[in-house]
Order: structure tokens, then sequence, then C-alpha cells
């Protein structure tokens, strides 16, 4: 591995020890808050070499010299190493003929989150922490349930009412501690105290203004770039994703960097936010360095994003790569899930599609151009929030027929599907 040698502030540069899991940094308070980053030597990362890892075992830890945790002291359930769709059928839709998709729904919990976990109770376990805590709507929390599991820890998920179902009981399953906050902005409260009086590792946000989880999780997201050149054979024209508090975007950005600098690419990609009240977006309109908090003006179906405010890094690196915030509300959400899921046989949570409502977007307004090799980022499955996605479906009435009525059955049904066309949406 490289060895971490600081961890540097975003904003002012104000370096701290690498051992120190802490987010945020304690010169840059109120508005300028800002998140870390992992700092290694730089005379050793020009001599990263990304190229041949193919040819390694498959996951991310192949790039485990490019993270802040030796690869022997890995927890790993196998994440990384993801797959990078052609989704020709959904470029058709969108107007791209170079639409890809990285499907980060293949990893062990069914969620990008995997790749922070990893790298976070790696670290904490290296630490000698005993308990692993997180503030989450769903896929943070299982995902650090079940590393915490993997690596014999106690893992505490503070959540809130009316988040996803399927999610909670993925993170019971897993044996972690769920506590469900009628107020959610008391999680953060909770997880400081722990983290003061018991020494929790906490891998969330949990102080305000908000700045990101922990700068040791993120660099885990970096993987996410490296296996999209290594895919690709070089850097897409831009990367669209959901954002929250920027966590992925800024560990993927920064994965950019590290091959910018090694000479893997000759590049940036432009980086797209898709979020849903738009913090971001007021942000960049205002040339501001703060990241404000906005009124929620309706209820986000997109739950995993669901925040009011976003993060300096995130604004940092869309400005970094010369990208874009698109706000994206309810509207057309669920009919893109099952666009995706039609077409191209992907089923992902409705988070993870609003890069491609945001990629249409881009599109129509001639900001993308057709030959654009364009990546869109599925953070987690379709299975993750289906109460969230099929709460309108009226039930499948019953089918009540003999054995002497079958033909007749498959007759109507194959009218039906005639009556469709001959194909899927």
């Amino acid at each position: 591995m490289s060895r971490p040698v600081a961890m540097q502030c975003l904003r002012c540069g104000t370096r701290y020890a690498p051992q120190v899991a802490r987010s945020g940094c304690a010169a840059c308070t109120g508005k300028l808050a800002s998140n870390l980053r992992v700092v290694y030597d730089p005379q050793e990362v020009p001599g990263w070499r990304f190229k041949n890892k193919h040819a390694m075992p498959p996951g991310m830890w192949r790039y485990g010299e490019m993270l802040p945790v030796p690869t022997d002291q890995a927890v790993t359930l196998g994440e990384g190493g993801t797959p990078l769709h052609l989704a020709r059928r959904m470029g058709e839709l969108l107007g791209l003929k170079r639409l890809y998709i990285k499907d980060e729904s293949c990893n062990p919990t069914h969620s990008y989150k995997d790749r922070l976990s990893a790298v976070a109770v790696s670290h904490a376990r290296a630490q000698g922490a005993s308990v692993v805590a997180t503030a989450s709507s769903g896929n943070a929390g299982a995902s650090l349930a079940a590393y915490a599991a993997r690596a014999g820890l106690q893992c505490v998920v503070a959540s809130m009412k009316g988040a996803s179902g399927p999610m909670m009981a993925q993170i019971r399953k897993y044996g972690a501690h769920l506590v469900m906050m009628d107020d959610k902005s008391l999680r953060w409260p909770l997880l400081a105290e722990g983290a003061a009086r018991h020494g929790w590792y906490v891998t969330s946000p949990h102080a305000a203004p908000v700045v990101g989880s922990t700068a040791v999780g993120i660099e885990g997201y970096k993987t996410i770039a490296y296996e999209i050149v290594g895919d690709l054979g070089s850097a897409p024209d831009w990367v669209v994703m959901p954002v929250c508090y920027g966590d992925a975007l800024a560990g993927i950005a920064q994965g950019f960097e590290d091959l910018l600098c090694a000479g893997e690419i000759d590049k940036r990609p432009r980086l797209v936010a898709a979020e849903a009240h738009g913090s971001l977006v007021n942000a960049m309109a205002h040339q501001t360095d703060c990241v404000d908090a906005v009124d929620a003006e309706y209820a986000t179906l997109a739950a995993s994003v669901g925040a009011n405010q976003s993060t300096y890094q995130a604004l940092h690196w869309l400005r970094m790569s010369d990208g874009l915030a698109v706000q994206i509300g309810n509207e057309g959400l669920i009919d893109m899930q099952e666009l995706v899921a039609c077409r191209e046989g992907l089923l992902y949570e409705l988070a993870s599609v609003m890069p491609f409502v945001a990629a249409r977007q881009l599109a129509r307004s001639g900001v993308m151009r057709e030959d654009d090799t364009v990546v869109c980022l599925a953070t987690a499955s379709g299975l993750k929030d289906t109460d969230k996605s099929t709460g309108s479906w009226n039930p499948l009435p019953v089918v009540t027929v003999g054995r002497e009525q079958i033909p007749e059955l498959a007759s109507a049904t194959h009218n039906l599907l005639s009556q469709r066309g001959g194909s899927v949406r």
C-alpha cells in the first residue's frame, strides 16, 4: 500500500494526522465547513500503475496500493469489480450512442456504499474500535451492518420513520442495532454522543453544517473511477450520478485525479450531480462557496438522496471537472425506473435512475452530444425501495381456470402481447 501522509482540507489546505478518522476541517466552520481528503506521498502517486489489474483477483482490493489501509487487513465481502454495461436501447431513447451504466447493484449488499464500508470498517478495526455507527436512510446502514458483522464489530444505525422497509429489514437481518428516530435531525447528536462518550467509530456525517462522511471511507469510491477507465480504456466524457452529500462524487473525482496524475488518462470527465432539492444548483448558479440548505418543497421518492443540503466537497469537485448540477423531481421518476428495467433488464432504486433523467435533459438541450461517452452511475438495486415505487399498483387478479381452459388463457395472453407491438416499452 501507499502510506497516507496526511488528511487535508479541500478548502483551506490545513493538514491533520493521517491516523485520525475524522470528517471535517476544524479550521473551516459555519457555512464554510469543509471535508478532508486523504493525501499520499506525492512521489508515490505518479508511480501508481492501474493497468494489468484485471489479471489480479476481482474486486476493488486489486487497487489496494491506492487505498489507506493495508490489503492484508481488509474487511471484504468481494465488493467492487462491478459491470459496466453498454446500454444501447436506453441510449437510443435518450439520444446517446455511447451510454454506459456502471452497475453498483452488484455489490454484496446491492449498493455502492459497500466500497465506503469496506475501507471504513477495515480502518475502524485496525484502530481498535468495537462499535461502528452511521446515520442512514437505508443503503449506508445496510452496508455498514454487513461489514461490521464480517469484522466482528457491533453496529448502530440511526434511521428515521418513513425509511424504506426492505432496507430496514436488511439492516436488522445483519444484526445491527437499528434506532428509528421520529425527529431525524436528532440522529447526528446521537452519533456525536456515542463517539464522544463511548468511542463509536462514526462513518457518516454527524455534525452541522454537513461536510460528508469519513474521508477514509470515501477513498473506497475512487475505485469506481479506476474500474470505469479500466473497462473503457480511456476517460469518459461525462459521469452522471445521484448526489446527496457528494461522498461518491468526491471519491470518484479523486480517482480520476489519481489516474490523471499517473498519466493513465489525459482529461477529467465532466461530472453531473443529479440532486433532489437543488442546493448545488443554487450554489453553482450564484458562484458561491456556501452550499446553503434549501426548502424541501416536496417529499422525494428518491429517499437515498433526500437531504435538502449538499456539501462543499460536492461543489468543489463539480467545479474542478467543469461539471453541472441538475435538479430532478418526482415526476417521471418511476416511469424512468421502469423504462431502464424494461429496456435493459436492470432494476435500480429510484435514486439510481435520476442520472438517466438528467442525461435525457442534457442531451435534449444539446449540452451532451450524441457521440459523447456518458456513464450513468446506478448506485443500488431496485429491490431496495419497492415499497416506494409500487404503492399505486393494484393487486393482480388471481386466475382461476381449470386445465381445459388453459388453451384459451394462453391465446388471450398472446393477444395481449401482440397488442404491445412485439417489443418491451
